[in-house]
């Protein structure tokens, strides 16, 4: 397993905990975009896989979420949580400034990442989204209501392994709280925003990778959405039967071979 090592930086709703997994012999740095509710935390093996296939790795936890600063995922504005993300990002090419950047975003940050890239593509050597918020997502169906009803992840949803669901209930640093109005508000305008906000470059090669059996995210809603901003340097790979969480997935282990296998082939 390899060593992580955390470090701060103020965002715009109070101080983030981010982590940086070292590679003094990186050649490319992974940053990695975790989803709604969760926390960096989650991805130590994927950081490990990443180490392995030549990664220095950083990521952070988003602002209301895991151990950072600001009120229980309540975020007003998303392009400020992009502000955000370029703050580690610079962070991190302090101590990487001349190797390529590959932007890895799950769920809520594949929507997060996108956004990102469509800002500053120019920073970007490549794109891997991972079950991507894109499109429409139904939990937005809840802003019908006058009061948000409580609507838990149901962790059955997230792999066909079950100790993933069990730890996922088990962590507290998880939000296992209702929606709030305000996210599910400024999810709304963040996709709109992606929607008209034009193409990828077709210089940045991008990657979707998604479970076929994923009802947290629904693969049509985001196909929906991807067919917006793919550029002609684009790839999918659809996992059959796969939930949610594909980087923990009974076949995680290939699913990271693929996403390495990609990185191999942008960089040469």
């Amino acid at each position: 397993m390899t060593e992580h090592r955390e470090w701060t930086v103020t965002g715009h709703a109070g101080e983030i905990s981010a982590r940086t997994w070292p590679n003094p012999r990186g050649y490319w740095l992974a940053v990695l975009v975790h989803g709604y509710g969760e926390h960096i935390g989650r991805y130590q093996h994927v950081a490990d896989a990443l180490v392995e296939a030549g990664a220095a790795v950083v990521g952070h936890d988003h602002a209301g979420h895991g151990q950072s600063a600001g009120d229980r995922v309540l975020i007003n504005d998303f392009e400020r949580v992009v502000d955000d993300q370029h703050l580690v990002i610079q962070r991190a090419r302090q101590e990487y400034p001349d190797i390529p950047l590959i932007l890895i975003g799950h769920s809520l940050g594949g929507m997060i990442a996108t956004r990102y890239a469509q800002r500053h593509i120019d920073e970007l050597a490549a794109l891997v989204l991972s079950g991507p918020v894109l499109g429409s997502w139904y939990p937005l169906d809840l802003l019908e209501y006058d009061e948000i009803p409580e609507t838990p992840i149901d962790v059955a949803t997230l792999s066909r392994d079950e100790t993933v669901g069990d730890a996922y209930a088990a962590d507290p640093l998880v939000w296992h709280g209702p929606f709030r109005r305000p996210t599910l508000e400024a999810i709304d305008d963040c996709l709109y925003t992606i929607n008209f906000a034009g193409a990828f470059g077709d210089d940045v090669p991008a990657l979707w990778m998604h479970g076929d059996d994923d009802e947290l995210v629904p693969i049509a809603d985001t196909r929906a959405g991807m067919d917006r901003i793919r550029g002609l340097g684009f790839e999918e790979i659809i996992y059959p039967g796969a939930r949610h969480e594909i980087f923990n997935e009974t076949n995680y282990k290939d699913v990271l071979a693929d996403l390495t296998a990609f990185v191999r082939g942008v960089l040469g």
